[in-house]
């Protein structure tokens, strides 16, 4: 039998522009891996990145009904730009997930096909 799981969540940038990113900062260290770090500090602005990753980790730990650790929860990106997430903490047939990005906020999606 297939089950099907879903998470939202919508992120303040302005929480990530608080903190300012340096390769000292714990908060940075404690919730994104080197590539994710590496990815958002490509963009002019990384804040919006950093918030958007941030929240698809959130949407997947409502849709696994877990609390995983954000640094376990991986991101990335496809051949073509679209988001991708691993995380080995679990084991499920399919994980989508949807990034968007406002000016202010960001907000994304997660569905876990078990």
């Amino acid at each position: 039998m297939v089950s099907i799981t879903t998470g939202i969540d919508i992120v303040e940038v302005k929480r990530f522009r608080d903190i300012p990113y340096d390769d000292e900062n714990y908060f940075y260290k404690k919730n994104f891996n080197s590539k994710e770090i590496e990815y958002c500090l490509k963009f002019k602005d990384p804040y919006p990145h950093f918030a958007g990753k941030f929240a698809v980790k959130e949407s997947f730990q409502k849709a696994s009904r877990k609390l995983i650790p954000m640094i376990e929860i991986h991101t990335n990106h496809g051949d073509l730009g679209e988001p991708i997430l691993t995380c080995k903490k679990i084991k499920c047939k399919k994980i989508e997930i949807s990034i968007s990005h406002e000016k202010s906020y960001s907000v994304a999606t997660t569905t876990i096909i078990w």
